[in-house]
């Protein structure tokens, strides 16, 4: 199946309402995921993307609230998409959903943005479900796969700046971070992270914001740390930008603020692994930058 093909096999899914899963070879997979990163491998780790953009969180599998995304908001490359991270582990259909990411990036590589999550690390995702996922559905290429998957995560970048004001993450910011400078000279490929060697890239992808917090302060996940809304404001000021967005926690209604309107959460897996109720959320940020919500309640 050609990369086009899996993008048209995906919309005629979508077109019938059918979100069962699909039927693909290994060597297509790994086909995709060889021209995913020379896409990738020529784009900058600070990604800066012009509005009118669709920003979408946390996926994690859920390939049919993907797939109302879409169906709702618009497929590309008729809109532009930034997604957050976090496209695989706990969902039942990880696979789909990172093979139709990586689809749409490398059909579309300058309107389909795809930055890197926590679960887009080996360490991680070995452990929580997508490694599992690809061993009963494809066990003769199991470890084959799960590399070339991994392979082209690594080369995924770890930010991206809106209009030049709006700051993108998957986890959160770093004490470290000094100037937008230091985003875009990150090096890629990064196979996996130590969480016992605090750094730039490690505080991106695990960080978070909590209220009371002075500074940053040990993180209980056991990687990086919490930030408080001292610290964003002044990586605003810092940076010269309005506004914060990541994603990488479940919130209730999709999307929260923190710090003033300066920083958002955006979690965009309704049902969240079939164990929350929260809604999931996409951002809409016009060419004023001006950013609204549409909000995705569980499927009933």
């Amino acid at each position: 199946m050609q990369l086009v093909g899996v993008v048209c096999y995906f919309k005629l899914l979508q077109a019938k309402n059918n979100f069962q899963f699909f039927k693909v070879t290994a060597s297509d997979i790994k086909a995709l995921c060889n021209s995913a990163i020379e896409v990738l491998r020529v784009q900058p780790s600070l990604v800066e993307i012009e509005p009118p953009v669709v920003v979408c969180g946390d996926i994690h599998g859920q390939f049919s609230d993907l797939m109302r995304i879409f169906h709702q908001v618009d497929f590309p490359p008729l809109t532009n998409f930034l997604f957050l991270g976090d496209y695989v582990d706990r969902g039942r259909q990880s696979i789909e959903t990172a093979v139709l990411l990586l689809a749409y990036k490398t059909r579309y590589p300058a309107n389909f943005f795809l930055l890197r999550g926590n679960h887009e690390c080996s360490n991680i995702n070995r452990v929580y479900g997508f490694l599992e996922e690809i061993r009963r559905r494809f066990p003769h290429d199991t470890q084959s796969l799960w590399i070339a998957f991994n392979k082209a995560f690594a080369w995924l970048p770890f930010t991206a700046l809106v209009g030049g004001r709006v700051l993108c993450m998957h986890g959160g910011i770093s004490d470290r971070l000094r100037s937008l400078d230091q985003l875009r000279s990150l090096s890629r490929p990064v196979p996996d992270f130590d969480a016992a060697n605090p750094t730039i890239e490690l505080d991106l992808l695990w960080a978070d914001p909590e209220n009371g917090v002075q500074g940053c302060v040990k993180s209980p996940r056991g990687a990086s740390v919490m930030f408080g809304e001292d610290v964003v404001a002044r990586i605003c000021r810092q940076l010269d930008i309005d506004l914060v967005v990541r994603a990488h926690q479940v919130v209730q209604d999709g999307a929260e603020f923190f710090a003033n309107r300066k920083l958002i959460t955006l979690f965009s897996a309704p049902h969240y692994a079939a164990q929350y109720n929260n809604a999931g959320a996409t951002m809409f940020i016009d060419e004023n930058l001006r950013c609204s919500f549409q909000v995705f309640q569980p499927a009933g």
